[in-house]
């Protein structure tokens, strides 16, 4: 039987984040807001965080929701095809300047951008992202100055975990601080498209403030990086699994991405082909 698209992608990532760049996407001291929508939106936070713990004004923004009268000096979007309708509007109208990455180089976003990263060697068929998600965050860490060879050999070894009976849990929770929590949402995310499963996703610190309530045997807890003190020690009260590791967190992702994809199948369904879901969302077409 043939790997699906997204499989395929999801090994390809080691070599997609060693081909970034690492090109600045702003200045030093512009204050910027980072734009994107689903996933895209998601590593925009995840790359907020990074900037503004080096003390650079960043915040992250769905699209449709920008705030951007907050004294910003430039607008970093994030759009795999670069027609997504939210994206692209809001470059129409903005007055700053603006920076996009891509996989596609004629796109409407790109061709609206001030300035354009071209990630196009990772770009994708399936509809559910993988590779260029982590591929556009691999570029933007790097921007920061973040040597990668250590996530990138931690990706290897994510694509040869033995996912054991992970996939046949019946909910999942994802848990990050900092910059993980953009993960975390990405991950929760991958369940829900590829499986269609119940998936949540919090800052760590507040899976105790209620969230925790659902845990139980058969469903899953997941931490991206450093567990708060005590976690792992209440989630095994419950009974769920609980899941941590010392791999990069981006390598993370990439076992929460082959979890998601192995779900799909252990459920009879295509995770190439998710319900309700396309490519690209593009309003009104």
């Amino acid at each position: 039987m043939a790997m699906s698209f997204v499989a395929v992608e999801i090994a390809g990532q080691p070599g997609c984040w060693g081909r970034v760049s690492g090109a600045p996407v702003a200045r030093v001291g512009e204050r910027v807001a980072v734009v994107g929508c689903g996933t895209s939106w998601f590593v925009g936070m995840a790359f907020a965080a990074l900037r503004s713990a080096r003390g650079e004004w960043t915040d992250a923004f769905a699209a449709s929701e920008a705030d951007l009268g907050r004294g910003y000096d430039r607008v970093v979007a994030i759009t795999r095809s670069g027609t997504t309708t939210e994206v692209v509007d809001l470059l129409e109208r903005v007055d700053l300047p603006s920076t996009v990455i891509t996989g596609v180089a004629d796109s409407p976003a790109a061709e609206l951008a001030g300035e354009t990263v071209l990630l196009d060697f990772a770009d994708e068929q399936s509809v559910v992202q993988t590779r260029f998600a982590t591929t556009a965050l691999a570029h933007l860490r790097a921007s920061l100055g973040e040597d990668l060879s250590a996530a990138i050999a931690d990706a290897g070894t994510a694509l040869e975990v033995d996912l054991q009976d992970l996939p046949d849990a019946e909910q999942f929770t994802f848990l990050g601080q900092g910059w993980t929590v953009g993960l975390a949402h990405e991950a929760a995310l991958k369940i829900r498209e590829a499986a269609g499963l119940w998936s949540e996703s919090y800052p760590a610190m507040e899976y105790r403030h209620g969230p925790i309530s659902i845990a139980q045997p058969g469903r899953v807890a997941w931490v991206f990086g450093q567990a708060p003190d005590g976690l792992e020690a209440d989630i095994a009260k419950t009974g769920a699994t609980y899941v941590g590791s010392d791999l990069d967190p981006m390598a993370q992702l990439v076992l929460a991405q082959r979890v998601a994809v192995e779900a799909a199948l252990r459920r009879g369904l295509d995770p190439d082909r998710p319900r309700n879901l396309t490519r690209s969302v593009v309003l009104g077409a």
